[in-house]
C-alpha cells in the first residue's frame, strides 16, 4: 500500500490518496482522500493479527494513518531497511523505490513521470478530475512496483521473517515520533529569528573579545593563528599545511580546550546555522524526517538544520515542555563500552563498567591513580582515561588522540597501549572481527543489520571497528522505542543512544521509572540476560527548558541580546 499525500515543514502529513493492493486476491482499490473530512474515511483493509502490510519507506503511510486518526497494523515488512540491508556498504547505490526495482530487473515508471506526478501533488488542491487519475494510476505504480520487490526479496536466501516484522515495526514508532514532534518555545524563537542580524553583530563583538579572530563578520585565519601560538594550543593541518577550520575539527578541539566552545558557536551561527530551517509546526512543534537506516551502522540521521538536535547544543535549550506537561532524556549510560565488553568478553571492561564510572575504573586498573582515587580528586587524569576510551571507540590513533588531549604524540601512544594491556581480551576481538568481514566480505549484528566489506581503505577499517558496537546500539534503541510504544509511553525522539519521551505531571515519575526499566529490558533482549546498560534521566518540569552544560554560555548570551535590543540598549 501507499499514499500520496502533502506535509509541510514542521506539520503532519495532509493524505490525498491511497492506493492499496492485496497481494493473493490481486484486487487493487483506490481511495481519493483529499477534500474529505478524515474522520469520516474508514480505512479500506482488514488489519486483524494475521494481516501484513508491505511498504517502502513505511513511516510516512503510518503518518498518514496517525493523521486520519486509523490504527496501525500487527505486521509490517518494509521494503526499504530490507533493501538497505542487502546493499549497505555496496558503493553507488540509490536507496529509493526506482534504484531497488531496477536491481531486480523490475520494470518501473519512469523517473520523469514519478517527478511530474510528485510536483503536482505537492502544489496542492484544487486537483482536476484528469489531475486526479493521473495521481492515482501513479501511485498505483509505485504499489505494484512494491509488491513485485516485496516477491523478489522475501525469495532470498537470507530473508528472515521475523527480524523482518522487527524492522517494520520500528518505521511504526519512527512516524508515532515524527507525529508527535518535540515541543518547541515558539515566542523565543521568533524573538531569535526577528532580530538575528542584530544578534549575529553583537555577538562577534561579545564573544570575539576573548579571541580577537575576527576582523568585522570575516573570521581571519592568521589572527586564529597568532591566538593559537599565544595559547599554546596545537592545532591539527590539512595535507597542504593549512589549519583545519572544519566545524568536526572545533568540536573535538572544545573538548580539551573548553574555551574554544565560545569561538565554535560563533562560527557556527556566523556560518551554517539557519533558523529558519528548524521545522517548527503550528502547534510548536519540531518535526521532520528521523531518516531510518540511513547510516552504515543503522542508526537515525535527521537533518542537522531541520532537526532540534541537530545544530549548535546551545539552541536545544528551544525545548520547553508546555504547562501540564514533563519531559525527560533518558540516556543509555557509556552504552557502546559496555556493548564492547559483552561482545568482547573483557572481565575488565566489565568490571570497569559495573564500578558505575569506567573511565576512573581504567585508570586504576592502569595504574595511573591510587585505588581510593575518586572524580573529585583526580579529575584530571580521569578525564585523560576518558578521551582515551572515546578515541579507541572511534578508532582514533595516537596522532589524533594527541590532538583531542593536547598532550604529546608519546603521551598519547602511552595512554593507547595502557588501554591494549588492560583489556586484552577487548583488543583479540577487535583483531577477530576486522579479521572476519575481510574474510567473509561482510560484517552483521545479531538481527541481521550487515555492512558489505570491501576492504579498501583505512576509513573502512574504522568503519568495521565501529560496527559491532554503534550497529548493536542502533538495534538496542530500536527495541527501546518498539517496547515504549507497546506501553503507551509517548516517545519523541531518538537521540543517538537516548530518547525523548512525554508524560502529564501527575504520572511522571511512574512513566520515566518504566521507561528506564524497559530501555535496560531492550539491552538484555539484543545482548543477553544479565547484560542490562544502565540509564539516566535528564528530566524538564514546566516552566524550565531542556539545557545542554555545554551550551548554556552562549544561550545565555543571546538571550540578554534580545533583551537589550528589545529594550533599545544594544551597541550594534
Amino acid at each position: 500500500m501507499d499514499f500520496e499525500f502533502i506535509v509541510n515543514p514542521g506539520e503532519r502529513p495532509l493524505p490525498v490518496c491511497l492506493v492499496s493492493h492485496e497481494i493473493i486476491s490481486g484486487e487493487t482499490k483506490m481511495i481519493w482522500l483529499e477534500g474529505k473530512d478524515p474522520l469520516s474515511i474508514n480505512y479500506p483493509y482488514s488489519m486483524g493479527e494475521k494481516d501484513l502490510f508491505v511498504a517502502y519507506y513505511s513511516s510516512a503511510e503510518w503518518g498518514c494513518h496517525l493523521a486520519l486518526n486509523w490504527p496501525l497494523p500487527t505486521n509490517v515488512i518494509d521494503l526499504y531497511p530490507e533493501y538497505r540491508r542487502l546493499t549497505n556498504g555496496i558503493p553507488g547505490i540509490s536507496k529509493g523505490l526506482l534504484g531497488a526495482c531496477k536491481r531486480f530487473g523490475i520494470n518501473a515508471i519512469a523517473e520523469a513521470e514519478k517527478e511530474q506526478a510528485r510536483d503536482r501533488i505537492l502544489q496542492g488542491a484544487p486537483y482536476s478530475e484528469d489531475e486526479k487519475e493521473f495521481i492515482m494510476k501513479y501511485c498505483e505504480s509505485d504499489v505494484l512496483e512494491t509488491a513485485e520487490l516485496f516477491k523478489k526479496i522475501v525469495s532470498l536466501n537470507d530473508f528472515y521473517l521475523p527480524t523482518a516484522l522487527f524492522r517494520g515495526k520500528f518505521m511504526e514508532a519512527v512516524a508515532l515520533m515524527e507525529h508527535n514532534g518535540i515541543p518547541i518555545d515558539i515566542e523565543t524563537l521568533m524573538s531569535f529569528k526577528e532580530n538575528w542580524p542584530e544578534i549575529q553583530e553583537i555577538l562577534i563583538k561579545k564573544i570575539d573579545k576573548d579571541y580577537g579572530v575576527y576582523d568585522g563578520t570575516t573570521f581571519k585565519i592568521k589572527k586564529f593563528e597568532q591566538y593559537l601560538i599565544n595559547n599554546n594550543i596545537f592545532w591539527v593541518r590539512t595535507e597542504k599545511g593549512n589549519l583545519e577550520l572544519k566545524d568536526e575539527t572545533f568540536k573535538e578541539m572544545a573538548v580539551s580546550h573548553p574555551q574554544l566552545q565560545g569561538l565554535r558557536d560563533l562560527r557556527y551561527i556566523l556560518g551554517t546555522l539557519r533558523l529558519s530551517e528548524i521545522q517548527v509546526g503550528s502547534d510548536g512543534r519540531n518535526r521532520c524526517l528521523l531518516s531510518p537506516f540511513s547510516t552504515k551502522t543503522g542508526r537515525n540521521a535527521p537533518s542537522t538544520s531541520k532537526f532540534i538536535f541537530g545544530p549548535a547544543v546551545w539552541l536545544r535549550s528551544l525545548i520547553k515542555p508546555e504547562k501540564g506537561k514533563v519531559l525527560a532524556y533518558v540516556d543509555y549510560s557509556q552504552q557502546e563500552f559496555f556493548i564492547a565488553a559483552v561482545h568482547s568478553n573483557d572481565s575488565e571492561m566489565k568490571a570497569a563498567y559495573e564500578s558505575g564510572d569506567p573511565y576512573l575504573a581504567f585508570a586504576k586498573q592502569a595504574g595511573a591513580v591510587p585505588q581510593d582515587a575518586t572524580k573529585a580528586t583526580h579529575k584530571t587524569i580521569r578525564d585523560l582515561y576518558k578521551e582515551c576510551v572515546l578515541g579507541v571507540q572511534y578508532g582514533m590513533g595516537k596522532e589524533s588522540l594527541a590532538l583531542r588531549i593536547a598532550k604529546s604524540n608519546s603521551y598519547a601512544k602511552e595512554l593507547l597501549q595502557h588501554h591494549k594491556r588492560v583489556f586484552k581480551a577487548y583488543w583479540s576481538w577487535c583483531d577477530y572481527v576486522l579479521n572476519s568481514a575481510l574474510l567473509l566480505k561482510r560484517i552483521d549484528t545479531c538481527f541481521g543489520w550487515q555492512l558489505h566489506v570491501f576492504g579498501q581503505d583505512k576509513k573502512e577499517m574504522r568503519t568495521i571497528n565501529n560496527f559491532p558496537s554503534q550497529a548493536t546500539g542502533a538495534e538496542i534503541l530500536r527495541v527501546a522505542c518498539i517496547l515504549l510504544m507497546e506501553h503507551d509511553i509517548k516517545i519523541l525522539a531518538p537521540v543517538h543512544d537516548a530518547i525523548l519521551i512525554e508524560c502529564d505531571e501527575e504520572e511522571a515519575e511512574e512513566s520515566i521509572k518504566l521507561t528506564q526499566k524497559l530501555m535496560g529490558d531492550a539491552s538484555e533482549i539484543v545482548l543477553g540476560v544479565g547484560n542490562r546498560i544502565k540509564t539516566e534521566a535528564y528530566v524538564i518540569k514546566y516552566p524550565e527548558r531542556y539545557s545542554d552544560p555545554r551550551g548554556v554560555e552562549t544561550w545565555n548570551k543571546v538571550l540578554r541580546i534580545v533583551e537589550e535590543i528589545k529594550a533599545g540598549n544594544c551597541d550594534v
